[in-house]
This record gives C-alpha cells, structure tokens and sequence, in this order.
C-alpha cells in the first residue's frame, strides 16, 4: 500500500485488541484471494504455449487462473454458515495454511488436469478466507470507521496487485511456474493471525453464540438483487486483470515483464479509485450508476485501441472506476444485514463477486466468438456496463418519484 495513503481514523471503542495489527493482518489476508488470480496472469500466453497439445487448452488455461473464483463462488455461502457458528479466527487461519499448500502445487504437477485440480483446492481456501476477512472488519468496526476499512481492503489488494503483476511478470521470465512460489506467503501469515487476531465480540456475547441467527430466517431477497448486480461487477472488474495480456499479445507485445508492468500500472489506478471513495460522500449505491458508465467507457476504449499506449490508458479508465465500485458495491451489501446475518450475508456477496470472476474469461470467449476479435469482446462488455448503468439510473429515479407521491 502507498505510504501517502494513511490508515483511517479510529474511534476507540471501535479498535479490537491488539490496536491496528489486526486490522493489517486482515488486509494481508484479504489480498490472497486477489493475489491468486493476478499473480499468473502475465505468464498466461507462456502456459498456455507449453500445454499447446493439451485438449482444450485454449479453454483450460485461462480457466486456471480463474477456477478458483469458482469454487469461491459455490463455497462462500457455506463458508458464511461455518462463520456465523464456528468461530471466524480459527477457520481463517487454517484456510491460510492451507491456501499456501494448494498454492504452490503447480511447481511440481505436469498434468494441467492436475493443476486445475489444485486450483479448485485454491478456491476452497480462498473462500473461507475472504468471508472470514470481510466479516471480522463488519465485527471489529463500525459506521464509517468500517466503511473506510472496507476501502482500505479494495486498496490494498489493489496494491498488492500492482506489486505482484510486476514481481509475476519478472519471475515469468524464469518460467511460467515461478510465480507459483508467492503462494507461500500464507505459511507466513498464519502464525501471526493466530497470535494477534482477538475473538470478536457485539454487546459482550461472543460472536460464535448463533441463538440469534436460528431465531429467524435469512433475509434473502433483501441480497439477492444486490448478488445480481455484483456478479457483474466482477466481471467488469476482472475483465483487465484477466485479459490484458492477451490484448497486448494480440497488438505484438510479448515480453511478460512489459505486460506485467503495464497491467500493474491499471492496478494502480484501482488504488487511485479506492483512494476517491474515502473522500466521496453521500449514498454509496447513489454513485453506482457513476462508476458503471466510467468502468464502461474504459472498455470502450480497449476495444478501439490499435495501440498498447491507448489499451494502457482505456485499461486505466476502466480500473478507476473499479476501484470505487467494489467497496461500493460491498458496502451497500454490509448496510443491509444485521449482526447474526453478517457472516452468512457477506458469504452470499463473496459467492456473487467471485462467481462474477470465474465467468469473465467464458463470457468474453464467447462474445469473440461472436463479434471476431477480443477488443470488439471488450467493447461489448462496456456496452453492457453502460446500460446497467442506465438501469440503475433509472430505477433510483422510479424509487425517488415514489417517494415523492403523497400517500392518501
């Protein structure tokens, strides 16, 4: 994370134990998941030439850097069920240890069914891990000490992935493996959650009691709009992430450090983007229809460019919007669900997100399909960016008016 970007404020009734340390171990943990798909993603043309004979490889391999968003999506759910009634610090550490066993396997397997194989282990991790993230900052802190904590998580994941395109297009010079070995980071952090991470608490009961959450049922359909709309906000955010080094591919550059570098330099602006949430004020589901017309216009953009410089700057215009939409998007969800809901709740908004990553790569396959070419792919993409915004825009209008009407 930048050092001009400062930690946000805290009341103090709001610090757990531990002071800011936990905090820090939560943002860590939160950037695994993201880490798992960005750290391949400059090396992605290289395996895919080495598994050339393999069938389906034009499929498989992009599907390796995203099948763990899969297996978060249909498993986050059940992960937020555990929470909610075993307990959120002893899951997240055993998640991480296992995060860096799955992580690393790739080094040693030769078989891509193999490694897919890994890859879905992966995302059993990942699920656990970023539910129990998430939910611990919805414990740990409130109002807009949380939401600022929230942007905090979309920052530094975004960072961190700035710095690992970079670091995994340099190690893809070594081969289209090496990347794999960041994946031991998480025998790292696991000691220290168990260490520092302190048993949240609400009102003085332990977080573990479920009385209240077997008191009524879920509110479903208070989410299940929501989950629609943040599945294809994951789309749209790992739209760039999963296919800008084969756009730069397609426009002659090969090189996996240049690819790595200006992919890092789009992630940067998702920082940048997390960085203007911070400071924006009001509604955070008032600016969404916003931030979906500008994720749209930078793929409108990458699908008219004939050169790498203006792919970069779409690519950017496109991450800046980003950056504001997922903690917008997740912290209209946490407004939503009361305390004995929250673990199950952010499980459901993970699931969607996630399931919203798996899906790019395939949906963007077939709109080649379609139209020729993955920039026109991209193209479409922001066409159906701009009219969810257009939607959302309208149905905020329709709800205003609604309330305007004098009831008789």
């Amino acid at each position: 994370m930048p050092g001009s970007v400062p930690l946000p404020a805290l009341d103090p009734d709001t610090v757990p134990d531990g002071g800011r340390l936990p905090a820090t171990l939560l943002m860590a943990g939160s950037c695994l998941p993201v880490l798992g798909a960005v750290l391949i993603a400059p090396v992605l043309p290289k395996m895919q030439d080495h598994f050339d004979s393999v069938p389906g490889a034009k499929t498989l391999v992009p599907v390796v850097l995203t099948i763990p968003a899969l297996a978060l999506a249909l498993l986050a759910p059940f992960a937020g069920v555990i929470v909610d009634r075993l307990g959120r610090t002893r899951l997240l550490i055993v998640a991480t240890v296992l995060y860096a066993v799955f992580g690393t396997a790739p080094l040693w397997l030769d078989s891509l069914g193999a490694i897919v194989a890994s890859r879905v282990l992966v995302g059993i991790s990942e699920a656990a891990i970023m539910t129990c993230c998430t939910t611990l900052i919805g414990d740990y802190y409130t109002g807009r000490v949380r939401d600022r904590y929230l942007a905090l998580q979309t920052m530094c994941a975004s960072a961190a992935a700035t710095a690992f395109f970079v670091l995994g297009g340099a190690l893809g010079s070594a081969g289209w493996r090496a990347p794999f070995w960041i994946y031991a980071v998480g025998l790292l952090l696991a000691p220290a959650m168990a260490a520092a991470l302190p048993k949240p608490r609400s009102g003085g009961a332990p977080v573990d009691s479920v009385s209240a959450a077997e008191a009524r049922p879920f509110p479903v359909r208070r989410l299940a709009g929501l989950c629609a709309l943040t599945m294809f906000g994951g789309t749209v955010f790992y739209a760039v992430p999963v296919e800008m080094s084969y756009l730069l591919d397609d426009l002659g550059v090969t090189s996996t450090g240049v690819i790595g570098l200006a992919t890092a330099l789009a992630s940067a602006a998702t920082v940048a983007g997390s960085v203007t949430f911070t400071r924006l004020r009001g509604e955070s589901g008032g600016r969404l229809p916003a931030v979906f017309a500008l994720c749209g216009a930078g793929f409108v953009v990458m699908g008219l460019s004939g050169d790498p410089v203006l792919l970069v700057v779409g690519a950017v215009l496109n991450c800046l919007g980003c950056g504001v939409l997922l903690p917008s998007l997740l912290t209209v969800a946490l407004s939503r669900l009361e305390y004995a809901d929250r673990g199950r709740g952010t499980g459901l908004w993970t699931a969607a997100f996630f399931a919203g990553e798996f899906v790019c790569p395939l949906v963007l396959i077939a709109a080649e399909s379609a139209v020729g070419s993955l920039s026109g792919a991209v193209g479409l993409l922001g066409l159906a960016s701009a009219l969810t915004a257009a939607g959302l825009l309208w149905a905020r209008r329709r709800v205003s008016l609604a309330e305007e009407i004098p009831r008789p």
